[in-house]
């Protein structure tokens, strides 16, 4: 009679063992998803200035809320993942000329010159250079997004493509590109200058591309002659301090140095025949070495046994101490924009001090760091589907705006405070 009783319970037990299973699975959607984390406008560190004030008259994205795709927007890792694999959504194709610079070494550095497709907005030259994010190149996506909107804005646009990074140009030295090598960064601005004797530059690094643009200002004044201004997106300014963090797995960083390093062991070995080559083989890189680059599950492991070699670092520490920008920043005397996010699976949270502490001593320099946006992702977008053009290409091209009104403002009150002067 008993049995009879208790079995009208058993349906009761199984539903809520489907409730805590449905509520257990939500629980790890919001938490995976970052659905409860809110939004704001970004974080902004600066020095009060004129400029500072211009500048947060000047950009309303600097003031104004970031507001991610509601469902999977404010995931770093989701916004990283999909910058990865897709790039952005709906890319347009923008039509460049692609030039050639052969290097002191024999190396032939490339790079893709876009015109601009409408009168700038204080009617003068301006040309952006680019230096894109690591192993890129002006045929990814994001750069292609970013390229069409500068140049709806006015601005003619040259694209580095990394030294080994296009699939389709041979490499015509046993070299590629490196963390912080300016090299064929700065064969491509002085190719801009001397041939766009009226232009100014904007100059635009996006992830490893921050860093060697930032490194290539602080390297030497005359390289900040008609630079307006420079903006850097999700670097990690410090290769150094950054090597222990990329070895750690909070935040999947340990999973995204191997991927990382499996795309970089595939470029490699694509130029096997003249890296390694018997002919062109330089002395400093061995059989052994291509044996340890096949067995590489880090970036650090293949910058220790190939890429430090390319420029003959002794060891791994001083090839990372040299090639970060981190000794450069204090020498850099045009405006400023160091850009990053909160959630950035790559940039650990203890880089961004570096940045801040910057900001905090020099006048020139600002930092933005929104909430979200992952690493180089900044989509923007209603609830699922992300629109073509990112918060990022807003505010880059915005900021810019922004340093050119800035700069003729300060030319036209120095024009009219020598007018003033001569009458008297």
């Amino acid at each position: 009679m008993s049995a009879v009783l208790e079995t009208p319970e058993l349906p009761a037990v199984f539903d809520g063992v489907k409730l805590a299973a449905v509520a257990a699975v939500l629980y790890v959607i919001v938490r995976c998803l970052n659905l409860k984390s809110p939004t704001a406008p970004p974080e902004l560190i600066y020095q009060d200035s004129a400029l500072a004030r211009f500048l947060l008259k000047s950009c309303p994205l600097l003031t104004k809320e970031y507001i991610p795709p509601l469902i999977w927007g404010k995931s770093g890792h989701i916004q990283t993942a999909l910058y990865g694999k897709m790039g952005r959504v709906r890319s347009p194709h923008p039509y460049g000329l692609r030039k050639y610079l052969t290097m002191p070494d024999g190396a032939t550095a490339t790079f893709d010159l876009f015109e601009p497709q409408s009168e700038h907005c204080i009617g003068e030259d301006v040309t952006m250079v680019i230096c894109p994010g690591i192993a890129n190149h002006s045929e990814k996506q994001y750069i292609r997004t970013f390229v069409d909107y500068a140049q709806k804005n006015g601005y003619r646009c040259a694209v580095l493509n990394h030294l080994g990074a296009l699939p389709n140009i041979e490499l015509t030295s046993p070299r590629m590109f490196t963390y912080g090598c300016t090299w064929e960064f700065g064969a491509m601005v002085n190719y801009i200058k001397k041939t766009f004797l009226q232009t100014q530059l904007v100059v635009v690094g996006f992830s490893l591309g921050g860093n060697i643009v930032c490194k290539y200002l602080g390297e030497s004044q005359a390289n900040q002659e008609r630079v307006l201004c420079c903006v850097s997106v999700c670097q990690g300014y410090s290769a150094l301090r950054a090597q222990e963090t990329f070895m750690q797995w909070d935040h999947c960083r340990r999973f995204y140095n191997f991927l990382m390093a499996d795309n970089m062991k595939k470029i490699i070995l694509s130029h096997r025949q003249v890296l390694f080559g018997d002919i062109m083989k330089p002395q400093s890189l061995s059989d052994a070495d291509l044996s340890k680059l096949y067995t590489a599950t880090s970036l650090m492991q293949i910058d220790d046994n190939v890429m430090r070699k390319f420029h003959g670092y002794s060891s791994l520490k001083e090839y990372y101490e040299e090639e970060s920008c981190l000794h450069y920043l204090h020498r850099i005397y045009v405006p400023l924009l160091l850009v990053n996010a909160a959630d950035d699976p790559l940039v650990h949270e203890s880089l961004l001090s570096i940045p801040r502490s910057l900001s905090e001593k020099r006048e020139n320099v600002m930092h933005v760091l929104p909430l979200h946006g992952g690493h180089l992702g900044f989509f923007e977008g209603s609830v699922l589907f992300p629109e073509p053009l990112t918060w990022m290409d807003k505010l880059v091209v915005q900021y810019a705006n922004a340093i050119c009104q800035w700069e003729k403002t300060k030319s036209h009150c120095s024009d009219t405070e020598q007018a003033v002067s001569g009458q008297e």
